[in-house]
């Protein structure tokens, strides 16, 4: 009778078949198969990043929010300090007058340039006159280094995303007041891959290059007729975890799946010998289950019990032997 497929006795093979005596027929051969177990995986950011406030102040705006995709450089908030606009103004201010007494100052120059030259004005006034001109023009250069330090703040008040990657939280809200160097956003970079934990006595099994079977999301063990994402385990950590050896998974496709979301993952812990046949070669009757088997110059029909595989195969428990010919339709 059929059984009920099981989960963890879950297997994948590779068929071996003789060659064929006749259209119809082969003599079924043991083949290695590998038992897999079901485990969970969960989703894991390879980088967690944080987008911080280089300048404190008030939160003016944000444009991301949970979910939304960033680029590396990408503004995705304004802080803005009040205390900054008037140091500016201030200084703006002070430049204004420092220019206004330079150019006095170069006036009161040229005519002491003229007067000297008529021999009514000393050396000494002239060389005062020009050190006054040259240490206002060196005070309105200081205050324009100021201005663009004040203007470099002001600039610092862009929150940029670090790198590419999809925003987790955006635990400062607008018009909120933020310190330097808080957080403005997290943000999940590097790609995806999954986290998986099996049981230690698993542990000398797995290793880096293992393929991997992902379900589909959703809660459960998903059924194995389903079409599954193939991946490779690509770490082992080597410090085991409360009995349990942690690995990491990549598979393609994970972006769009939320980081810390469980997805059912089937991973291989034994090899073992079994016989396989097609599902084609099995015809049910009465809830029986039957393969043809060729006696000499007679075709038998002898029931079976079996397990069904993926890739349209079922493993023969009981009832088969290798060396059989058996005949398909």
């Amino acid at each position: 009778m059929r059984m009920a497929l099981a989960p963890v006795a879950l297997s994948l093979a590779l068929l071996t078949l003789a060659p064929a005596a006749q259209a119809g027929e082969f003599i079924v051969q043991r083949s290695t198969v590998q038992d897999m177990k079901a485990v969970f995986g969960q989703v894991q950011s390879r980088d967690t990043v944080s987008a911080r406030a280089r300048l404190g102040g008030v939160l003016i705006s944000r444009t991301v929010e949970e979910g939304s995709a960033v680029k590396a450089g990408e503004v995705i908030a304004t802080v803005g300090d009040e205390k900054l606009a008037l140091q500016a103004q201030a200084i703006d201010a002070r430049i204004k007058a420092l220019e206004a007494q330079l150019a006095n100052a170069r006036s009161d120059l040229e005519r002491s340039q003229a007067l000297i030259a008529r021999g009514v004005e000393t050396q000494s006034r002239l060389d005062q006159l020009r050190t006054a001109a040259n240490v206002l023009t060196n005070q309105i250069e200081a205050a324009r280094a100021d201005r663009a330090v004040i203007a470099q703040q002001t600039a610092e008040g862009q929150v940029l995303a670090p790198k590419d990657g999809r925003v987790l939280t955006v635990p400062a809200a607008p018009g909120g007041v933020v310190m330097p160097g808080e957080t403005v956003a997290r943000i999940a970079a590097g790609g995806y891959f999954l986290r998986v934990a099996l049981p230690e006595r698993h542990a000398a099994r797995i290793k880096v290059g293992d393929v991997v079977s992902v379900g589909e999301r959703g809660p459960g063990v998903p059924d194995q007729g389903l079409a599954w994402r193939q991946g490779r385990i690509v770490k082992v950590y080597p410090e085991l975890d409360g009995g349990r050896v942690i690995a990491d998974a990549e598979v393609e496709g994970l972006g769009d799946y939320f980081v810390g979301e469980r997805v059912a993952v089937w991973i291989a812990v034994a090899e073992r010998q079994a016989i396989i046949v097609p599902v084609a070669a099995v015809r049910s009757r009465a809830g029986i289950d039957y393969v043809r088997v060729m006696e000499g110059a007679d075709a038998l029909d002898v029931p079976v019990i079996i397990r069904p595989l993926a890739d349209a195969r079922v493993e023969i428990l009981s009832g088969l032997r290798a060396g059989d010919k058996v005949l398909t339709p």
